[in-house]
């Protein structure tokens, strides 16, 4: 077949153009020439110009520069497929069919809107509708919103907003719509927040994301009888948070009896392309609008979003601006046009049914997980999955717990709620991040408060998520799952244990996500809040780095960067086996140890400078005192060295030692009298802890043995323990013929050591030679 050349070549340098810009295998040496090359700082433009693959590769520079970890942004690129560049040549033929005469291009762009719009009316049920192209998802919702207007306010178009005066309208939309989504119709169409009700969701019966019919149907009757005209109601086929889907059959009679307009938007709107739909989502069909978001569930890159709606006045679809009369505006359906084609109905349709399959697949394994609880709206279809962790009361504290639920505000209730939502706020994290393909996100509701939402229709087709990637997903729950339920039933034992040592403070922060927060409290007498606050920072921040030393599982922080506690240690998320009385010992002890050495130091500078006066007056006085038993003739120079070489002075040597933890001057006689007899006295070895001289070789700090498992491995290895201390406590065994006892030879041994003392003491007072002490020693050993 004959193809444009022109068409060609942009088809080609398109594939050029992508395959460079995903490129990211680099080599070093051009990264770093790269990164810090001038053509990269901002500046004039360069009279000559460059040609496209320099322009490329700075787009790429700009890009990839300083991202070189797989960030998602890299992984969502890397994963835009063919289809995707079916998207992207769309905006780019886009450009070159602008440039067709004018009849050439009214009849193509004609083609392409007439065959977009009908492939997605029949594809989602939609029968008889029009489309309405748009870049903002918000966009659609705006101009129908004006369509009504001028629908219900025939002078609108003359006079304005002066017709609104009248007969105020409303718009009616639910409590679990997208955030500012009212505020932001409000500033579009220039109307006061007046005109925006929000309609509650159920509370007593039907799902609480819901919204409540009953109570809508009495702000509308509310409304006629204050003079105000009902204008539109937003329903959700899938709300933004837990994707539910409102009751759109009762509403839909509803806006019929009140002459409303009924919207729908959502994301469970993509599955009325499957063979089986619910009934809920189903109605959606009969509704006056709605507004597809085909990029995120198809994973399409640039496409618009489409709103079909019903409208028999072309006219005022044009005033509304729904309908162009310029040709260019026709062009937006064209990537959309390319894609469907590439992709085909069995293409769209696989792609859904994918997302549903891995919802379901998901959904199905969260069912087998103690402490986790879901929140769907149908657990044979649902799209969207919202999980949470949550662990029951226990019996005894159903009785008190259940008392006080009358009082919704109550603190223990709140407490507990604030500390659930930390705890899957950290789960949602972490799944996040050790499972990025799977997509889930955190999502704050209304009612269940902090969840994990897993919402495939919305990134499965741009992260490629897989089955075996839910499979890893539901793997990572479940070692989560031990290590929240061990760190939230030891939070109590934790505090109680702090509140109970001296000198440790609890800090009570519920947003931490962890075993808790706790600060070595420091006192000191005579200071101002400054000086003392800074030392207390410098005591818990040594505090910090010694509990890092340690050879454990826990991780010990600061805290989080923003609305923290200062001068505390956060202790993280714990396993069943963490020994609480041990940690908080260490901490309090280690924390006083800090104290001890900070004020050692502290009085350093005045103690020192004391003891060194009071050891230069010291030293004066004994050389007084030398001089006066040595005579002035040993001070002449000459004289003094024939009289000491004739007449040796023996002098005993008086020095001083300075003790600094007594912070006292000592005589250094007793150190020459114990180094001369050779009995000094064995320094105590360091004390430990009778709990670390528990530990087993290899077990790491803060762990206890588990009683319900290795029971048969930690019996042996005590017992083997204890055999070995009553090998050591067990008396020698002395041979038959053998008749000395442990005494006698204790004492010979130290009658030995006396002689051998009193000879080395002789050797150094005296020249002579020692004497024999062989007979003594043998005479000390037949005793």
């Amino acid at each position: 077949k004959m193809v444009d050349p022109t068409l060609a070549e942009m088809g080609k340098n398109l594939n050029e153009a992508m395959k460079m810009l995903e490129d990211n295998q680099r080599k070093a040496e051009e990264e770093n020439e790269k990164k810090y090359a001038r053509k990269d700082i901002p500046g004039p433009l360069q009279g000559s110009g460059q040609d496209m693959v320099s322009i490329l590769q700075l787009v790429q520079n700009l890009m990839h520069g300083e991202e070189e970890e797989e960030t998602s942004q890299s992984y969502r690129l890397q994963n835009v497929g063919e289809q995707g560049h079916m998207a992207l040549l769309g905006h780019s033929l886009a450009a070159y069919i602008s440039v067709l005469d004018r009849e050439r291009l009214r009849k193509l762009t004609t083609r392409i809107l007439s065959d977009t719009t009908l492939w997605l009316c029949r594809l989602f049920r939609y029968e008889n509708g029009s489309a309405y192209y748009h870049e903002d998802d918000r966009e659609g919702l705006l101009k129908i919103c004006r369509l009504v207007i001028h629908t219900h306010y025939e002078d609108y178009t003359l006079e304005g907003f002066n017709v609104l005066y009248t007969k105020q309208p409303v718009i009616y939309i639910s409590s679990a719509a997208r955030t500012g989504l009212g505020q932001a119709l409000c500033n579009q169409l220039g109307l006061p927040l007046s005109c925006m009700c929000r309609v509650p969701c159920n509370t007593m019966f039907g799902s609480q994301h819901q919204m409540d019919v009953a109570l809508l149907d009495r702000l509308i009757k509310d409304d006629v009888e204050s003079g105000k005209l009902p204008l539109l109601l937003v329903a959700n086929a899938g709300t933004p948070g837990a994707g539910h889907t409102d009751k759109l059959g009762r509403l839909k009679e509803l806006c019929e009896q009140y002459k409303m307009w009924l919207h729908v938007e959502g994301v469970n709107l993509a599955t009325l392309a499957l063979g089986y739909v619910s009934s809920s989502v189903l109605a959606a069909t009969k509704c006056d609008s709605m507004t597809l978001t085909l990029g995120s569930w198809l994973g399409l890159p640039a496409v618009p979003a489409v709103t079909l709606y019903r409208h028999e006045d072309p006219s005022l679809s044009l005033a509304a601006g729904l309908t162009s009369s310029q040709p260019v505006e026709k062009l937006r359906a064209l990537p959309l046009w390319l894609s469907l084609q590439y992709l085909g109905h069995d293409g769209i349709v696989e792609r859904i049914k994918h997302a549903s399959q891995l919802s379901q697949r998901l959904l199905e394994n969260l069912k087998n997980l103690d402490f986790i609880k879901t929140s769907v709206e149908d657990e044979l279809s649902s799209p969207v999955v919202v999980f949470k962790f949550f662990q029951e009361y226990s019996n005894r504290d159903q009785t008190s717990h259940a008392a006080q639920a009358s009082t919704i505000q109550h603190p223990i209730i709140s407490n507990e709620r604030h500390i659930y939502d930390t705890f899957n706020q950290w789960l949602g994290e972490q799944l996040a991040q050790l499972v990025p393909a799977s997509g889930v996100d955190v999502v704050e509701l209304e009612d269940e408060g902090t969840c994990v939402r897993f919402s495939p229709l919305m990134t499965s087709a741009v992260l490629g998520t897989e089955i075996q990637d839910i499979d890893q997903l539901v793997d990572c729950l479940k070692m989560k799952i031990p290590v929240l339920t061990s760190t939230l039933q030891l939070r109590e034992e934790f505090e109680q244990e702090v509140r109970r040592t001296v000198g440790l403070l609890y800090i009570e922060d519920l947003g931490w996500p962890g075993l808790g927060v706790v600060r070595y409290n420091y006192h000191c007498d005579g200071k101002n809040d400054d000086k003392q606050e800074k030392e207390l920072e410098k005591i818990n921040t040594e505090l910090l780095k010694k509990l890092n030393e340690l050879e454990s599982d826990l991780t010990f922080s600061l805290g989080p960067e923003f609305g923290g506690q200062k001068n505390c240690v956060y202790i993280g998320m714990v396993t069943e086996d963490l020994d609480v009385s041990e940690l908080v010992e260490t901490i309090a002890a280690t924390g006083r140890e800090i104290e001890e050495n900070s004020r050692l130091l502290e009085n350093m500078t005045e103690v020192v400078r004391k003891g060194i006066q009071e050891a230069q007056l010291q030293l004066q006085k004994a050389n007084e005192e030398r001089l006066l038993e040595e005579g002035l003739l040993r001070q002449i120079p000459v004289v003094g060295s024939v009289l000491n070489w004739f007449s040796p002075f023996q002098a005993s040597p008086k020095g001083r030692t300075f003790n600094l933890t007594a912070g006292s001057l000592e005589s250094t006689e007793s150190m020459y009298i114990s180094k001369a007899q050779g009995t000094g006295t064995t320094p105590p070895p360091t004390p430990t802890s009778s709990l670390a001289k528990q530990r087993l070789p290899g077990q790491k700090a803060f762990k206890r043995s588990l009683r319900s498992s290795d029971g048969f491995s930690e019996t042996s290895s005590i017992s083997h323990c204890d055999d070995l201390d009553k090998m050591d406590q067990r008396p020698p065994t002395l041979s038959p013929g053998q008749e000395q006892g442990p005494l006698e030879m204790e004492k010979a041994e130290e009658q030995k050591e006396v002689v051998q003392a009193n000879t080395d003491t002789e050797d150094i007072h005296s020249d002579k030679s020692p004497p024999d002490c062989t007979k003594v020693e043998d005479q000390a050993s037949q005793r």
